[in-house]
Parts: structure tokens; sequence; C-alpha cells
């Protein structure tokens, strides 16, 4: 028998082609540039958001800022006008100093004396013969001032004087006392006695009679343009000195 050679079957040999150095070069290139140009891009992202976030930062800020500023003077406008505010309300309700300005109180008060002048013994309406009052004379106005087309604001002068009757009451100076409803007031040392005689006159319903304490040197109720006031005219009652301070005290 003839013997047949031996074949040898081909296997197919898969083998793995080994890339070029100058490929592999190209390759990481590309790669480097790509990740280059991502991480260029997420720069500029970041950036872009750190700037939005930085202009949003700033005008939160700024807005901040105005809010406090404007606060801050809406603050001080309302404090100013509560200020003045409440000053007005004691100044017209509760009490206000004054300065003696003059002699015709002498030697109760003198020129220059501060005084504290309180406000409600006059709005009840519980004034007495012999409190030392602050009040107005019949048309005298010191200063006048229009507030719009329609109101007018009169100033009036204020005089330190001593009620010393009420409505219904009569009086009278001779000899140099004081009589009220013909019985002689036991005054003040400090009054200085009128060298000059009144005669006798009786007051209408409404009507108050003011003297100074230096009845010598006194323009008041017994001169013929002041008269007998109303009790309109009376705005406060001299309670209290506190000037100068050997003085300090009550007011008699």
């Amino acid at each position: 028998m003839e013997q047949t050679p031996n074949q040898e079957t081909p296997v197919e040999e898969t083998t793995a082609q080994e890339a070029s150095p100058d490929e592999s070069l190209q390759q990481a290139s590309e790669e480097n540039t790509d990740n280059k140009a991502g991480e260029n891009n997420n720069n500029k992202t970041d950036e872009k958001t750190d700037e939005k976030t930085d202009n949003k930062t700033n005008k939160k800020k700024k807005d901040k800022t105005k809010r406090t500023v404007f606060d801050e003077i809406n603050s001080w406008v309302a404090s100013i006008t509560i200020v003045i505010l409440l000053a007005l309300v004691i100044r017209s309700l509760i009490f206000e100093p004054v300065r003696v300005d003059g002699a015709s109180m002498n030697n109760t008060l003198n020129n220059g004396d501060l005084v504290l002048v309180t406000k409600p013994k006059v709005l009840s309406g519980n004034l007495e013969r012999g409190d030392i009052v602050i009040c107005h004379y019949p048309g005298r106005i010191r200063s006048t001032r229009r507030v719009g087309a329609t109101f007018t604001l009169n100033y009036h002068t204020t005089f330190i004087k001593r009620l010393v009757a009420l409505p219904g009451d009569s009086v009278a100076i001779s000899g140099g006392v004081l009589y009220v409803n013909d019985t002689p007031v036991d005054e003040p040392d400090t009054v200085i006695p009128a060298r000059s005689d009144m005669p006798r006159i009786t007051l209408k319903k409404g009507e108050y009679f003011v003297i100074g304490d230096n009845r010598n040197n006194s323009h008041d109720s017994r001169s013929f343009d002041v008269g007998p006031i109303t009790e309109k005219m009376i705005v406060g009652h001299v309670a209290f000195r506190f000037w100068p301070l050997s003085d300090f005290g009550p007011v008699k």
C-alpha cells in the first residue's frame, strides 16, 4: 500500500499587530489635545459660573448697603420726629422752662431767673388766688406766621404776673393794700406795695385780674390797655425756680 504523506491542516493564527511608534505618539498627542480642550472648556465654564456668582454677591451686597443706609435714614427721621412731637406735647400739656425778663415781679422773681411752668393746673381749671401765672395780654401779638392759604399762627408776648382775683370777685387797692371781696389780702413779704390806689371793680364771668409783685413798675390788669384777662390768656402756672441755685425751690 502506498502511504500518503501526512498533510498538515493550516491553523489560522490571530496576532496582535504592534502599532508603530509614530502612530502611538500621534494618538497620544490627539488625546492630550482633547484633554486640554476639555479642561479649557471646563475652566471657562467655571470662570463664567464664578463670575456670575460674584456678580450676584456684589449685587446683593450693594442692595443690602442701600437698604441699610435707607433704613438708617428712616430710623433717624422717625426718631427726630418722635422727639419733636414729644417735646411739643410736653411743652403744651405738662411743663416748660421760662426765663424771667424784666423787674415787674421783683422781689419774688428777678430778671434772669429760670422757672418751671406747669400746665395741668391751668388745663384743669384749678387756678387759685395768689398763683403766679404766665399769661397773654389782649392785642399783644409778637409775630404772625401764615400757614397755607387759610391758617394764621399768632405768637403772643407772654408775661409773668400774680393772679389776685377770680371771676365774680371784687378787687381794689387802697393805701398800698390789696383788697379782694373787700377783704385785705395777706401777701408775701416779697411784694412791693403800690404807691397809688385803684378803685374797686367787680370782675365779670370768665375774667381774671393779674398784677405784678412790683406794684410800682408793672404793666398789668390795672392798665386801661390790658384790663382783666380771660382764662384762655393764661397758659401756665409758675411752680418752681431752678436758677439761680441760691433760690432753688418752689415759688410762692
